[in-house]
């Protein structure tokens, strides 16, 4: 390059006019999820959002941010990019609805070498489709092309959403107590947590991800592992505000293990009965291939179950019917103890192909 060669910055590789296409055409997508307190237009340096619009009086607001994490790279691998972004929203809204919060508005961070406008393009439709499910506004993001971070083709997201509750009915686990009734939401698969063993056992049992699965002859088995994270908050939310449920754990990284005591008092214990719901063909295939013991499964991946409630013993048969009418389907997993605050996962000879009775337990 001469001294006297005028620089840019398309030269440096980053595409100005590439960036300004893209949020034309996300634009719209944007404006479909519009609701009470924004009117999700972009632009701005910053996104509006209107709490008095929206209907409440004393809120406290909830804030939480994530990303998609390693399942991006199979995303990346297997052109599967239009789900990850309903992942991503998943993370963010299903962490608001465990204390209670309805999601109002979300933004995202999409950060990548060189812009490829079809991927983004997919992605955020994504990230707008899961707006709607869980009901907040795309009010904003964030799209930063940089050279030389990233490889080719690679991207990574991250999600950052508030939700806002009325003070008297924020869910602090305060109201936890022992005989609760612990129920579980089946979720549609690994969601976006435990990706890292999923790859890896991919990569040394040489998995054809672009076949029917074992286990589906039905469904790719990249299709199966990519299955978008169940957002549960439509189904929740009414539930909370009619104050029937005493807590929830969204199951994330950590399994049932780590998650359902984040949200007990001291002095109580979760007792789940893996023997309480047929584990589901995906994870028994995860199980099998990598010879995984059951007290791995229950600290790695969500083994069916999304979200668990505590609700009182005498109204779980009423949460139980209430969000089956909603689409969901609930399992009764176990009760609230008493005991050191934490959680503990049995099962019998044979669940989960044990070769005998087990026990799991991680005190929180």
């Amino acid at each position: 390059m001469s001294d006297t060669e005028s620089y840019s910055y398309a030269k440096a590789g980053v595409d100005i006019a590439a960036g300004n296409a893209l949020v034309r055409a996300i634009a719209p997508l944007a404006k479909a999820t519009r609701r009470p307190g924004a009117d999700a237009e972009l632009g701005g340096f910053g996104g509006f959002f209107d709490l008095k619009a929206a209907g409440y009086d004393d809120p406290l607001l909830v804030a939480a941010n994530d990303g998609v994490g390693t399942k991006l790279k199979l995303a990346i691998d297997h052109d599967a990019h239009d789900g990850v972004g309903i992942d991503l929203v998943a993370m963010c809204a299903n962490d608001l609805i465990v204390q209670g919060a309805e999601p109002l508005f979300f933004l995202d961070y999409y950060a990548t070498g060189k812009l490829e406008s079809g991927v983004a393009e997919r992605v955020i439709a994504g990230i707008a489709e899961g707006c709607r499910q869980a009901g907040c506004a795309l009010i904003g993001g964030e799209t930063a092309e940089m050279p030389g971070m990233y490889g080719p083709g690679d991207y990574d997201l991250a999600g950052f959403c508030v939700g806002a509750v009325e003070r008297s009915q924020a869910l602090t686990g305060n109201r936890v107590k022992v005989g609760d009734v612990l129920l579980g939401l089946a979720s549609s698969g690994v969601h976006s947590n435990g990706f890292s063993l999923v790859r890896r056992l991919a990569a040394d049992k040489g998995w054809k991800l672009n076949r029917p699965a074992i286990f589906d002859n039905e469904v790719l088995l990249i299709d199966a592992l990519m299955a978008p994270t169940r957002i549960y908050v439509k189904s929740l939310l009414p539930l909370v505000r009619a104050g029937k449920i005493h807590a929830l754990a969204h199951i994330t990284g950590g399994g049932l293990l780590e998650n359902i005591p984040r949200v007990l008092p001291e002095g109580t214990h979760a007792v789940v009965d893996a023997d309480g719901w047929e584990q589901p063909r995906l994870m028994a295939f995860l199980q099998a291939q990598g010879n995984i013991e059951p007290e791995e499964m229950a600290r790695t991946f969500n083994c069916g179950v999304g979200m668990v409630l505590a609700v009182d013993a005498d109204g779980a048969d009423a949460v139980a019917a209430e969000l089956e009418a909603a689409g969901e389907t609930v399992v009764r997993i176990g009760a609230v103890e008493a005991g050191e605050k934490g959680c503990t996962v049995r099962g019998s000879q044979e669940t989960w192909s044990a070769k005998a009775d087990w026990t799991a337990t991680h005190l929180g």
